[in-house]
Parts: structure tokens; sequence; C-alpha cells
């Protein structure tokens, strides 16, 4: 697989205290392609950060929602924009080390896997010690996920999941909110296949350092385990079906890539028509 394989996508929402530190650690990555950043309409500087790291740094493709429309939304405008063989999700707020990305991808990179979720849970590494509802919610959240997929995860709600660029762009994402693990976790199942598991660490934040996911974010975990796994067909869950070889090098198929272009310094995505996006977003 090529040098430069990377996408990283991270969806941001008021993050002006971390989103350049972030941006600063991935561009370290010796396999980074760029960098897609979606700003789901903050109200604090992130907007002005953004500008200004997208003019420094060429590896930077900057969208901006003019309404807030939740972190499902925000990926499913960076997936689109994405032109790497690899793609994988950032967070914008420290709680995930971009230093650990390689290791995350590795297992894709070598030809082994079509996805990988970095786990939490699986060997321990370094973690902050926090809430434990949330501990016991993931696990139950996983443990349904896992009797709905019959896929035998360990932390379903993790950020970091990467995939061939292929699958993730002709993914039909319906979701909201936080919703996005649970589908796209049920979506790569219906696909049969190959899925790893890699530990990583966590630096978790508490409420009042700025996390936003509640109780209700599990709630409706719920609703979308049932939604995308017995109620959605491997059919209406992509516009186009992946192609599969035989494990290993055969696994390496050209990504099914969006075509872009670069008038001057600008960059603006030409989005397929058939992934029925609403409209296109000014890129800046």
């Amino acid at each position: 697989m090529q040098e430069k394989c990377l996408s990283v996508v991270i969806p941001v929402y008021n993050e002006e205290a971390t989103l350049a530190i972030v941006v600063d650690r991935l561009l370290e990555l010796p396999q980074l392609l760029e960098i897609v950043i979606v700003d789901d309409c903050s109200t604090d500087g992130t907007q002005e950060i953004l500008a200004a790291l997208s003019a420094k740094h060429g590896e930077i493709v900057a969208a901006r929602h003019e309404k807030n429309r939740g972190k499902t939304e925000a990926l499913k405008t960076g997936f689109r924009l994405t032109r790497g063989d690899v793609v994988i999700v950032q967070d914008a707020d420290l709680e995930y080390d971009p230093q650990e990305i390689p290791g995350v991808i590795a297992p894709i990179v070598d030809g082994n896997a079509d996805v990988v979720f970095g786990s939490r849970f699986l060997v321990r590494k370094a973690t902050r010690a926090l809430y434990f509802y949330h501990y016991l919610g993931n696990k139950c959240l996983t443990f349904l996920s896992n009797l709905a997929t019959n896929i035998n995860l360990t932390d379903v709600e993790t950020c970091y999941k990467a995939f061939r660029g292929d699958i993730i762009r002709q993914m039909k994402l319906r979701s909201s909110g936080f919703g996005f693990e649970i589908e796209v976790t049920a979506k790569v199942a219906k696909l049969k296949c190959a899925i790893y598991e890699t530990p990583i660490s966590y630096y978790g934040r508490t409420y009042e350092e700025g996390k936003k996911i509640t109780g209700w974010d599990g709630v409706a975990a719920i609703y979308y385990i049932l939604r995308y796994n017995p109620l959605c067909s491997l059919a209406n869950s992509f516009y186009r079906m992946p192609k599969f070889g035989p494990l290993g090098d055969g696994r390496r198929v050209p990504a099914a890539r969006i075509p872009l272009k670069d008038p001057g310094n600008q960059r603006a995505a030409l989005l397929a028509s058939d992934l029925n996006q609403e409209k296109v977003l000014q890129i800046r």
C-alpha cells in the first residue's frame, strides 16, 4: 500500500483549546495523506483556528456546517471528502492519542484487515479512571451490539475506527447524533469482512472539561442496534458493494475515490451524485 495512504477525519464542535494540538500531532504521522476537518457550526473560536490551520498546512481539508447537525453528519461530510486508501476517525479533544494511529491502521496497511477498532479494554494501556456508569453503559451496549452482529468486539463505542477507504465512502450512513458508532459496526458486520481490534490508550475528559456524550445517547444507541441490525439489509447499507479478495495482499484493492480539484489555494469537492448529498458545502 502507498506510503501516503491515510485520511484522518475530525468532526469538531467547540474545541478551540485542543484542535491545533491534535493537528500538530497528526502532521507527524509518516503515512498521513490528509486531515479532513468538519466544523459542525462551532460557536467559540474553532472556526478561526481552523481557517488559520488550513491556510498554513496543505494537508488540511476544511469544511463547515452552517447549522449544528451532530457528529454523524459531520463524519458523513468528512468521509465524502477523503481520498486515502485508509480512513480513520479522530476526535478533536485529545482523549485519543494520534501517535497510536499507526498501530491501529497496521492490520489494514499490512493487508490483513478491512476494518480495525481501537479498543480501550482489549489490553489495558494508559487509561484515565473516570465514570463507572459510562464504563458499564459501554460494556452493555457492546454486549447488545455483539449479540446482534455476532462479532466479538470489546469496545463498540471507541472513537478509533479505521476502514479501507472504499468501504466507508460507499456506506450509507443514516443515523444522527452519536449513532455512528452503532450503525457503522452493524454495517461492516453485514459485509463479513475482516474486522480486527487493537489496544489503545484513553485520556478521558470530565463533563467540566468538555465531554459531550450523555445518557440519552446510550438510549438512542439501543434503538440503533435494532434499526441497523435486524431491520436493515446489506443492500440498503452501501451505495456500491466493496470488493474483497483473499486474505493478505489480495485484499488491497484500489480505493473508490471522489474526484477533487484544486483551483488556486482553495480546495473544492465534487461529491458523487449517487451519494444523495443535500448540498455541496463550501470547503475553506
